[in-house]
């Protein structure tokens, strides 16, 4: 017998599995030791808008029989060594899980990825932070799993049209997450198991005939005249299939600057550009779970989503925090030589004393008149020219330029710095100087009213850094909302955050599945 309950738990009864089983055998009408029931979580969210922090859990007890699994996707993959393949660029979330849905209908994915994989992407992440050495084709954002890989990995997305995000989640679950990924209402998994999880993805991929191709970039697109037929790598060699999914993400500016070359239609698009911001994780506790010293041993690292509206020049434009990382770490993002690109990652215990988040100002391209000459390119060149200034008045290393919080909305230059987790250092800089007029001041504006939305959140014991800018791709590749097919170029399915059509790991990965499933409808034999 089954039963389900609905709780309202003290963050202790919650998270401590003696207490837990006591409490809910209890609210079930049982006894506590009652050694044929059971009871376990599959839903849980934080309440911190009372005094008293409360978890809200929906619980099932199972009396005389043993708990269903929670786990309902099998990690079972048919071989397609010798099947019809089609073409995955980019082994990020959206490669990654197209390639496993192709799999799963029979075609063979033959996934190329211009970096290395995860072990070997370490040493390149490395370089960037003591050596200051940015290798363009291994860092951050390109290899194995792509940016997601070394990011908070954060699994909450709003995009509940795109696809199944259970299915999603059992598939990360089957390669290794933890199935609290399946109970947490905001889960995440963390900067310090995302390398082995992937790396089991692309086993499974190889185990079932798949190929997956590390350091191989794309260079040229086969194109037989409105059809793309396969893709051309750096070494000269071609590679064809029954179409190509395009996932290479929103850094891989050489893809987009091909696109144009081969006349096919993309599209400047707007995106949002601004700073990381730094507090000590304490602070964001004390001020999120009202808390009077710190959030005590059962609560994790609290979280905030901020947003307001400002005008500049008569022209209104939100300011929002995007991707916070409680608990975690500011590192250098950047793609090319000669740029500063910051982003946040947490571990998965989110154990770090830093809370950081990206503060960003919306960018839309009517905000970039010197910029229309770009046609499609606008925003991307946009974002590079300041990316390029803020490694300028950084000091030319990856040493980022930063600037106090009150400092800053006093536009006063910051005698001196607090302690950082980015690890290649800080420069305190003017950031007016290193941010468009227009950014900073909605920045500025932004600031003042968080300030009062969060008491005590306004302070010069935070710090922005430079430069928060690859949100989302300030290029999109158009596609038809039905068969996801680029409209003027046959066979050819853009997919995932590069293209425009997600925000983070759980949308990439549906909207990669979404793609493989729209392409071999259309041309796969088997189908």
């Amino acid at each position: 017998m089954k039963k389900e309950l609905q709780l309202q738990l003290s963050p202790e009864e919650a998270y401590d599995d003696r207490l837990f089983q006591h409490v809910a055998l209890k609210k079930a009408g049982l006894s506590a030791d009652n050694a044929q029931a059971i009871a376990r979580q599959i839903r849980r969210s934080i309440d911190a808008r009372g005094r008293q922090v409360r978890v809200n859990v929906t619980a099932e007890v199972f009396i005389n029989e043993a708990p269903t699994p929670l786990l309902q996707t099998p990690k079972a993959y048919q071989n397609v060594s010798n099947k019809e393949q089609l073409i995955i660029v980019g082994a990020g979330p959206a490669g990654l899980f197209a390639a496993l849905r192709a799999i799963e209908l029979g075609i063979k994915p033959i996934v190329i990825e211009r970096g290395k994989d995860v072990r070997a992407r370490r040493r390149d992440l490395a370089a960037i932070n003591k050596d200051h050495i940015v290798n363009p084709e291994s860092n951050y954002c390109f290899g194995e799993g792509g940016a997601g890989t070394y990011s908070d990995g954060k699994l909450y997305t709003r995009s509940k049209k795109r696809g199944d995000i259970r299915r999603i989640m059992e598939i990360l679950v089957a390669h290794g997450a933890t199935e609290e990924i399946l109970v947490d209402a905001h889960p995440h998994i963390g900067t310090n198991k995302l390398p082995k999880l992937v790396a089991e993805l692309r086993e499974s991929i190889l185990q079932a005939g798949g190929e997956v191709l590390f350091e191989t970039k794309v260079v040229d697109f086969i194109l037989e005249g409105n059809e793309m037929k396969g893709v051309v790598t750096q070494e000269g060699e071609k590679i064809k299939g029954i179409g190509v999914i395009l996932a290479t993400g929103h850094s891989a500016r050489d893809i987009f600057h091909l696109l144009k070359h081969k006349n096919i239609l993309i599209e400047a698009k707007p995106f949002a550009l601004g700073v990381r911001i730094e507090h000590s994780q304490n602070l964001i506790d004390r001020i999120q779970y009202h808390c009077e010293m710190d959030r005590g041993p059962y609560l994790p690292a609290s979280s905030y989503a901020l947003v307001q509206q400002t005008y500049f020049q008569g022209k209104q434009r939100g300011v929002f925090s995007f991707c916070m990382c409680p608990g975690g770490f500011i590192v250098p993002a950047a793609t090319s030589p000669g740029e500063i690109v910051v982003n946040g990652m947490s571990p998965s215990r989110r154990d770090s004393k830093f809370a950081n988040s990206g503060m960003v100002a919306a960018v839309e391209l009517e905000d970039l008149p010197q910029y229309q000459k770009y046609g499609a390119l606008a925003a991307m060149m946009f974002q590079a020219e300041v990316e390029q200034k803020a490694w300028l008045l950084g000091g030319k290393t990856q040493t980022a330029p930063a600037q106090r919080m009150v400092d800053f909305v006093n536009k006063k230059v910051s005698p001196s710095l607090l302690d950082t987790s980015y690890q290649p250092g800080l420069k305190s800089v003017d950031m007016y100087e290193v941010l468009p007029d227009f950014i900073a001041e909605r920045l500025k504006q932004g600031f003042v009213a968080f300030g009062k939305k969060m008491k005590g959140y306004l302070t010069n014991e935070a710090q922005i850094i430079g430069v928060e800018s690859r949100t989302s791709s300030p290029v999109r590749i158009p596609r038809d909302r039905e068969s996801f097919e680029h409209p003027e170029v046959k066979r050819l399915y853009p997919c995932g955050e590069g293209a425009g059509y997600a925000g983070g790991i759980v949308s990439a990965a549906m909207d990669g599945e979404r793609c493989a499933e729209k392409l071999i409808e259309q041309y796969a034999r088997v189908h």
